[in-house]
């Protein structure tokens, strides 16, 4: 993929005598060791001592493909893909010389009062593989939780509704209008009080949301077709029909796709595989190539043309750097990368062998008791065995933190595999992998392997894995105090 070069001659910076001039390669060289000192001073030292308790703490230097490099050379299977955002893995060189490119071209970017070629080129490609004709419009975003913001909007105004419903346990981002549609309370602790008109109810239950549609002031009901959180996937007639009563009582119909969408679930939109059709239909994560962040609320015309009903509304919902052209071209990498190299198909396939290799845990391990998901978004579930033995030591974890079993799986996983894995949430038995869509056949033995030798290791009690867990107790009575 390439753009034309069509800069004039470049600026001639000034030197300052008193400053050596900007040099990346002598930063990242001369302070290699500062980066968890630096978070602990100036960010988060909360985190950093998250990572540090857990053993997570790793000097990463390098990421190519479904692949993470620590100083020595060693190497990671990266299951957490950045929460989904590397669906083509790693600096890919598709993505990485278009945004070159980019640069060099000297484009006018961010406009303002002007259009960007770029984003209706994008929004063009977009609506294109829309998973319903009547997505006819694109708002560009800077992320996942900004377009959720922005359809908590276009739906008000769109209906002259204020009720938005969510269901529990769900997950569309931490900015504030997001974070009322938050199903998770460790996210919600102390940030109230939240965005008024924000009804929860339970995920798969059609019940529940045609008697919350029923009181007719619902605007729209937000839903990720598959829950991040749990990696829970609904009935078959659940999403159709949760559209079909949306529609019978004027209420839009909004898919979260952020970490769904672009081919993560095998298909290039999760609906599709119940072939439900939303109103709104939100993405991000994915659409960067894992290098600009972007977003984008595709929609029906109509809606559109509520937010945008005049000229001097024209401007009513907007976003600085939402179509900016790094963001637009890495969009348009990513799509072209995955009609290239058919990560979509690649996806259903490697995914469907994953969960084939790793069902079988069900039967061999006693502490497993689920092994869900479509594509590349699988969760294994955890949960209490049938043999009195480990029973007790289930539930000596279980009384310190829920998520505590999880955890001691996950750390042995990275120190004695180098697989990089994630909980599905707080407080949950859950185990979510999110590899990029490029993982091989190489990297599908690595990880089940990993899972299997791990998840063996728990059922030997006592043994290293429990004294392990009980670390882990220890720490976690500590942080309760």
């Amino acid at each position: 993929m390439s753009i034309a070069h069509t800069a004039s001659a470049p600026h001639t910076p000034v030197d300052d005598p008193g400053e050596s001039p900007f040099d990346l390669a002598a930063i990242l060289a001369q302070r290699p060791a500062d980066k968890f000192s630096l978070h602990e001073q100036y960010i988060n030292p909360q985190m950093v001592r998250v990572l540090k308790t857990i053993g997570f703490d790793r000097p990463y230097v390098r990421g190519v493909g479904a692949h993470l490099y620590d100083d020595a050379g060693n190497k990671y299977l990266d299951l957490l893909s950045g929460w989904g955002v590397f669906a083509l893995g790693r600096n890919h060189p598709v993505v990485n010389e278009a945004l070159k490119d980019t640069l060099d071209a000297g484009l006018p970017n961010l406009g303002q009062m002007d259009v960007s070629l770029l984003a209706g080129i994008l929004a063009e490609q977009l609506i294109s593989i829309a998973p319903s004709s009547a997505l006819e419009r694109v708002f560009f975003t800077n992320s996942g939780t900004e377009a959720v913001e922005g359809a908590i909007k276009f739906a008000r105004i769109a209906t002259g509704r204020e009720k938005i419903i969510f269901c529990d346990n769900a997950f569309h981002g931490l900015s504030m209008g997001s974070l009322s549609l938050n199903g998770g309370a460790e996210f919600r602790k102390g940030f109230g009080p939240f965005l008024p008109g924000c009804e929860r109810i339970p995920f798969n239950d059609l019940a529940a949301l045609e008697q919350a549609l029923s009181s007719g002031d619902v605007a729209g009901f937000i839903v990720e077709p598959i829950q991040g959180k749990g990696v829970n996937i609904p009935a078959g007639d659940y999403l159709p029909e949760a559209a079909r009563l949306c529609k019978n009582y004027g209420a839009l119909f909004i898919a979260d796709e952020i970490q769904t969408g672009l081919g993560r679930t095998g298909k290039m939109w999760a609906v599709e595989h119940w072939g439900a059709e939303p109103d709104l239909l939100l993405c991000a994560k994915a659409l960067s190539g894992g290098q600009v962040p972007v977003g984008a609320i595709i929609g029906r015309r109509d809606v559109f043309d509520k937010v945008y009903s005049s000229m001097d509304r024209a401007v009513v919902h907007s976003s600085t750097f939402g179509s900016n052209n790094m963001a637009m071209v890495a969009g348009l990498a990513t799509l072209h990368v995955l009609r290239t190299e058919r990560l979509v198909e690649r996806s259903a396939q490697m995914g469907q062998k994953i969960l084939d290799d790793m069902r079988p845990f069900v039967d061999r391990h006693d502490f497993v008791k689920d092994v869900r998901g479509m594509g590349m978004m699988i969760g294994i579930q955890f949960g209490s065995p049938k043999s009195l033995k480990l029973k007790a030591a289930w539930k000596m974890l279980e009384v310190a933190n829920e998520s505590l079993f999880c955890q001691m799986v996950l750390i042995p996983l990275l120190e004695k595999h180098s697989v990089l894995a994630q909980v599905a949430g707080s407080h949950g038995h859950v185990i979510k992998l999110l590899p990029p869509m490029i993982v091989d056949d190489e990297d599908r033995a690595w990880m089940v392997s990993a899972f299997d030798d791990v998840i063996a290791s728990c059922h030997r009690v006592p043994g290293a894995m429990w004294d392990l867990g009980k670390s882990l107790m220890s720490h976690a009575r500590a942080e309760s105090r």
